[in-house]
């Protein structure tokens, strides 16, 4: 138990590394995943740390420079590739084994929806850009459905509707559900939500 808590302070610092850098080179970002259901609902242990950006080629020596190699492994081609591919590229903190993956910004109708609607949160002692609520919800019913029915993710989806309600664009999460295919998923959550009004 101590081995995972000091390896989760050892990711949140690379994630406060990362955050900086892409703050100071002015490289649009948002953190999505299990860590910010865990901050918008119910905290659950997770090795996973999500983040999409939006950047081109000429973006790449923002990153890569700022980062070690002697400390981190980050691999230029790789970038190169997850833009034209529209697709993820990492990097590994080499002396933690701590690891972001980076997912980069598509054309995609939801994806700009989404990632136009960051908010900025409090996180430990610094301030990050994270997914809205509304669609934390979305994302993590969508993954539930892409992963044959993943009993995690819906849940995820469900704490943070549970506990966000009274915040919530109802409207927005419908409109997308049903763009996303997943109206059914969306109806079940509703009808298993304990919701106090």
């Amino acid at each position: 138990i101590i081995f995972k808590k000091n390896k989760q302070v050892s990711q949140f610092r690379l994630l406060e590394k990362v955050v900086q850098i892409l703050s100071e080179r002015n490289i649009p970002y948002m953190l999505t995943g299990s860590i910010v259901s865990s901050l918008q609902g119910i905290p659950r242990s997770t090795h996973d740390i999500d983040i999409i950006i939006s950047i081109n080629k000429t973006d790449i020596h923002k990153i890569t420079e700022a980062f070690s190699k002697d400390d981190y492994y980050i691999n230029k081609k790789s970038i190169e590739a997850a833009i034209i591919n529209k697709d993820q590229f990492n990097i590994i903190d080499i002396n933690q084994g701590d690891k972001i993956d980076f997912w980069i910004l598509t054309d995609n109708e939801y994806d700009k929806s989404r990632f136009s609607r960051k908010q900025k949160v409090k996180f430990l002692d610094f301030e990050i850009y994270v997914s809205a609520p509304e669609d934390t919800i979305l994302q993590k019913l969508y993954w539930s459905k892409q992963s044959g029915g993943s009993k995690k993710q819906f849940d995820d989806a469900l704490n943070v509707f549970e506990i966000q309600y009274s915040n919530l664009d109802i409207s927005y999460i419908v409109f997308w559900s049903k763009k996303l295919n997943i109206e059914s998923l969306f109806k079940e959550l509703k009808l298993k939500a304990d919701i106090i009004e």
